[in-house]
């Protein structure tokens, strides 16, 4: 029974994300339905924690209550809401369905429930059924029914964060879900949640961090997130961009001046530092601060004085210092360019963000959250990727990170615009939109063109036959127009396998 399902799931040890799959899981399987979404509300906007039946980018959508009025019904009321199977109203999910990807979804059943915690409107639950009647009187007292183990679910969740070893006081179930736009790391990746696991336990400490990785991987984002995980989340956080200082004033702008210190120095006037007292400081692209200016703030970190520019005296300041980089701080070391006690004393902590091309199919989620954010801004029924343009995403190595993927999907979803689409209608980006730089793809070259490589082009036998795999199973479904199961016949293999094959090469 799904009672004992749901109670089994509640007394066993999961992961806090496992233990919401396996709730959405279980009750598609009880309610027999086409897909089941657990939203969490976040200041007017509804995130997907979890879902069964959507394609996998739906999990970075993020509906705005306002936008979408079968949401709005669901939030205003306590009672499970169920829509007419001809309801007028736009369904959030047209073109995300699973079995009906980019179509518009058909006559159908829908329903939902609000869910509380505490007394507090924590989110929904939503049920999408293809076939209409699936949600009778029965189902829906059902689905009153279950609520409260559904609302227990959640509860728990909180309580297994909140008792993790961390001495911070969590004020909300899931605290590394933001508010969109405010910095929400999104991803369900290993390599992101493994590094926000170590930054949440070094968040809580006062040891300066560096940030390390690639232009356009989000080093701003894990800032902000680091400095919302610590005990002075609530003072203030100040973002510098070393990078865009003038060298003549770079100093001014960090530690401040006297009047009179320099031609035009009229005022006193503090500088960064003073700002952030009590909080923290970010110093992005921190390897580009001159030598002059390191010392100074090398002076800073070990005695927590800073002395503005013309000033007799040193003033004290209670600074935690967030540095960031994607320059190899060990080569401007040996080359003059940054002092070598300055760099011991920022990578107290070193923290290296994974590049996009190192966290799977996270490249489908980010898209999903641009897709709907562009969707927003252009006033558009719906937009969502084919599944060629999905693969093209999983191909593509991202030299840029995710700051490329955002200007790859703002700039197809305005070429498809320009070249006559309609608003209304459930629009798909294709491949040739994306206008993705094949050389940054991964590819296949035919045997008959290979030639002798050099030793660094070798790869290894697991890569090359990954590759062989990956592109004939590209070839099929082109030749079958996207049918899973005669692309199986057409390549001998039997569906299932051709499915699991799939998903382990990043095609699904």
């Amino acid at each position: 029974m799904i009672e004992e399902a749901l109670l089994g799931d509640l007394t066993a040890e999961l992961p806090n994300a496992v233990r919401l799959q396996r709730l959405v899981h279980t009750l598609h399987q009880r309610f027999r339905c086409g897909a089941v979404v657990l939203l969490r509300l976040d200041e007017g906007t509804l995130r997907p924690l979890a879902a069964v039946g959507l394609v996998q980018e739906a999990l970075g959508r993020r509906f705005m209550v306002a936008q979408h009025p079968r949401l709005a019904a669901i939030l205003s009321q306590r009672e499970p809401t169920w829509f007419e199977p001809d309801s007028r109203l736009p369904d959030p999910y047209d073109g995300l369905l699973d079995e009906h990807a980019g179509e518009p979804l058909p006559v159908h059943d829908c329903m939902g429930v609000s869910l509380y915690l505490e007394g507090k409107l924590w989110g929904a639950l939503t049920l999408d059924a293809l076939h209409a009647g699936t949600f009778d009187d029965k189902a829906r007292h059902d689905l009153q029914r279950y609520t409260l183990l559904i609302e227990a679910a959640i509860r728990i969740t909180r309580l297994e964060h909140e008792n993790r070893g961390l001495r911070l006081v969590r004020s909300d179930v899931l605290e590394s879900t933001q508010v969109p736009g405010d910095g929400e790391i999104l991803g369900q990746s290993q390599v992101i949640a493994d590094l926000l696991r170590e930054l949440e336990v070094v968040a809580d400490s006062e040891l300066p961090v560096l940030l390390l990785g690639e232009t356009g991987v989000g080093k701003e984002l894990f800032a902000r997130w680091l400095h919302r995980h610590s005990r002075r989340r609530n003072k203030p956080l100040v973002l510098v961009n070393c990078a865009a200082l003038p060298e003549s004033l770079a100093e001014s702008e960090l530690f401040g001046h006297v009047k009179g210190a320099f031609s035009g120095a009229t005022t006193d006037r503090p500088g960064r530092f003073d700002a952030a007292n009590g909080g923290t400081l970010v110093l992005d692209e921190v390897g580009e601060l001159p030598l002059v200016v390191q010392a100074k703030l090398l002076r800073t970190l070990q005695n927590g004085e800073i002395q503005r520019l013309g000033a007799d005296k040193p003033r004290q300041v209670d600074v935690r210092i967030i540095a960031a980089t994607n320059r190899n701080l060990r080569n401007s070391v040996r080359d003059g360019d940054f002092r070598a006690d300055l760099y011991h004393r920022l990578s107290v902590y070193p923290a290296p963000i994974p590049p996009l091309r190192e966290r799977g199919n996270d490249v489908l989620i980010l898209a999903g959250y641009f897709l709907e954010l562009n969707r927003a801004r252009l006033g558009l029924r719906s937009m969502r990727l084919s599944p060629a343009a999905e693969r093209a995403l999983l191909a593509y190595s991202w030299p840029g990170n995710v700051r490329e993927l955002e200007h790859v999907i703002s700039r197809a979803a305005l070429r498809l615009l320009s070249r006559g689409a309609s608003r209304s209608e459930i629009l798909t980006l294709e491949p040739n939109l994306l206008d993705l730089d094949s050389s940054h793809s991964t590819s296949l070259t035919p045997i008959a063109e290979v030639q002798p490589a050099a030793q660094t082009d070798i790869v290894s036998l697991r890569e090359a036959v990954d590759a062989s795999q990956r592109q004939a199973i590209i070839r099929a479904l082109e030749a079958s127009g996207e049918n899973w199961a005669q692309a199986a016949r057409m390549l001998d293999v039997d569906p299932s396998n051709l499915h699991k094959l799939a998903r382990r090469l990043k095609l699904k």
